[in-house]
């Protein structure tokens, strides 16, 4: 008889997205153990308590504890949603250097533990900071994956779910680039239970220009959210959950994360959205959408906005 295969997770950062993910994670009985980390040991300690304390409400009975670097050795996988938090006003790439700082100091010290697992990254600005956990890990580019646009896309499915009146679990389409302001729509290929959206809006009822309203409304959403509850927390801890279930549970799945390209659509020297399958092993392949010729204009952009943010930090990067 096999022994069971403890699923372990460490999660680094408990502010708002970070308690929200461990409680999503509770609630959904994905893992076996999460270890809990923070600058802020007393505000750690209480999510602790606090987790612990409704867990007789959870489907599973996680071991949910506090604990310290050192703990990340034997862990599967460690999620990273430490860092400055974006302000009002404040772009996600206005956080660049505040979080480069901070992440050279997490990445170093979960690995001086021996840590061999698979890196998620939530912070922003996502696609720089993981590129960042990719170079100071050292480990290969398929064990460190950014939440990408993950959450851009559940967004676009929820609206487009919502235009056309049907349950966004059947709407197929993806954001993708930057997880910011460049980042884009692929309509050439996002369909409703088969049927292109292009064609959809040939009907007289819906028209192209709300389409255009829509993707405006995913791409500008976190800076309404930000403006009423001072931080988005809820959607992306979901989606982070829904990455790790797709990791532990070795589903290979396609998710829009932040992946290292090595060429695939025309790029390279990137962490940037796309849809890629995922599995116990992290990235197994990035999937190569054809985008139409607009839509690879403005990816191409998107992937230069990055590069010449990376730039000045890593001498690799060329504009």
């Amino acid at each position: 008889m096999t022994d069971h295969k403890v699923s372990r997770v460490a999660l680094i950062g408990t502010g708002f997205v970070g308690s929200s993910y461990a409680f999503a994670l509770m609630n959904q009985g994905l893992v076996e153990e999460l270890i809990m980390i923070d600058v802020n040991k007393e505000k750690a300690i209480g999510d602790v308590m606090d987790l612990n304390h409704g867990k007789v409400f959870a489907p599973n009975p996680t071991d949910i504890r506090y604990g310290e670097y050192e703990n990340c050795a034997n862990v599967d996988l460690v999620v990273i949603c430490a860092g400055a938090n974006q302000k009002p006003g404040e772009t996600r790439l206005d956080l660049v250097d505040k979080n480069l700082k901070i992440f050279k100091n997490i990445v170093e010290n979960v690995m001086a533990s021996g840590f061999d697992g698979i890196f998620l990254v939530a912070t922003n600005p996502v696609d720089i900071l993981t590129y960042a956990t990719w170079r100071y890990s050292g480990l290969p580019k398929e064990r460190v994956i950014g939440s990408g646009t993950i959450l851009d896309t559940a967004r676009f499915r929820f609206l487009l779910g919502d235009y056309f009146k049907v349950a966004p679990k059947n709407v197929h389409a993806y954001i993708v680039g930057e997880h910011g302001d460049s980042e884009l729509p692929v309509y050439s290929s996002a369909d409703i239970a088969g049927i292109p959206v292009l064609k959809m809006i040939e009907k007289e009822q819906y028209q192209k220009e709300h389409l255009d309203e829509i993707f405006i409304n995913v791409r500008d959403a976190a800076y309404k959210i930000i403006e009423g509850k001072g931080a988005t927390y809820y959607g992306i801890a979901m989606g982070l959950v829904r990455i790790t279930r797709a990791i532990l549970q070795n589903e290979n799945s396609v998710l829009t994360v932040s992946a290292h390209l090595d060429g695939q659509y025309g790029e390279e020297q990137v962490y940037i959205g796309v849809p890629a399958i995922i599995n116990r092993s992290g990235i197994r392949e990035i999937v190569e959408l054809e985008l139409d010729k607009d839509e690879q204009q403005k990816f191409k952009e998107s992937a230069r906005v990055l590069k010449k943010i990376l730039a000045p930090h890593f001498e690799e990067i060329k504009l």
